[in-house]
């Protein structure tokens, strides 16, 4: 490597924070824009759901994965089971925070999870965005944002949720470059989280092409997906729909491991699933009640980027 040479960043997490759902629920202020939402009327899925929450975290650990687990038992924060809207962490020790569109979402930011990955990780600053709310500007974290770490590039489908100005701002801290396109549903509506059509690891990416309007955006960001030795997988609406680009890949003490639900795994084509086991280890988890509230597996992780300490 030159001297003049960029240094490449580790793509996947090494660990994992997640939000134990004691007071899960559908939530309503989230429901106008996220299509992949329902209503849930059974009074049981509460402890449906925290049965899922707890049957993904022995599985995930089980696969090698470290997971940071943090009880929320309030009841207007119906959506914590999805920290990675709320905070992401960098490379560098940077910890950031974000501006939620909802309300109630606002409350999910936690000062005892930032104390402990202070305590753990080594954390240099902290940009905090989250004010950022009150002008109505808004940037949902790694739901908004996909982060190819590897070569600093920042990809944004453009929502309510997904403020441009926002992600030019947090670009120039980390030094990335932006990538921001328009992308719709299959029935023409704007994607309210690039997260659910999209997921970049260092040895996969998942992605629907046919959900990004301009057809320059769609050749350009699968050139850049390219750029590494990644196996691509192209989803089809139907398998966005099912959930199969909500997944996280991440660096797990057995090697590396791709997480989405059984739904989303489900979804994929038998030459599909192969390609991806060929690459990683693929961990399928069983979500069929959290997936109600509009995300799934990898919107229940925030990953940790952080340098470890000692």
């Amino acid at each position: 490597m030159t001297a003049s040479s960029p240094v490449l960043l580790p793509q996947n997490p090494h660990a994992v924070v997640m939000v134990r759902p004691l007071a899960f629920a559908s939530n309503a202020e989230t429901m106008a824009d996220n299509h992949f939402q329902r209503d849930v009327a059974d009074g049981s899925a509460k402890s449906w759901a925290l049965a899922e929450f707890d049957a993904m975290v022995d599985t995930l650990r089980a696969a090698g994965v470290t997971v940071h687990v943090f009880d929320e038992a309030r009841e207007e924060v119906p959506d914590a089971v999805f920290p990675n809207n709320w905070i992401t962490t960098h490379h560098d020790g940077t910890l950031v925070t974000y501006p939620m569109y909802a309300p109630s979402r606002r409350k999910e930011r936690r000062q005892d999870v930032l104390d402990y990955l202070g305590e753990t990780y080594k954390v240099s600053r902290h940009i905090d965005l989250s004010p950022f709310a009150e002008a109505s500007q808004f940037l949902e974290g790694t739901g908004a944002v996909v982060f190819d770490h590897t070569h600093r590039t920042a990809f944004m489908a453009r929502s309510r949720r997904a403020d441009e100005a926002l992600l030019t701002t947090l670009c120039a801290e980390l030094s990335y470059e932006p990538f921001i396109f328009d992308a719709v549903d299959h029935d023409g509506r704007p994607i309210y989280h690039t997260n659910v059509m999209m997921a970049v690891g260092e040895k996969t990416a998942l992605v629907s092409p046919s959900c990004i309007q301009m057809d320059e955006d769609r050749a350009h960001l699968l050139a850049a997906l390219a750029r590494s030795d990644r196996a691509v997988i192209t989803l089809s609406h139907h398998q966005i729909a099912a959930f199969a680009g909500n997944a996280l890949e991440v660096n797990g003490e057995y090697g590396d491991v791709l997480i989405l639900s059984d739904r989303g795994f489900d979804s994929l084509s038998e030459a599909q699933r192969k390609t991806l086991m060929e690459r990683v280890k693929v961990v399928p988890v069983d979500l069929p009640t959290i997936e109600i509230s509009g995300g799934s597996a990898r919107c229940m992780m925030a990953g940790i980027h952080l340098p470890k300490r000692g």
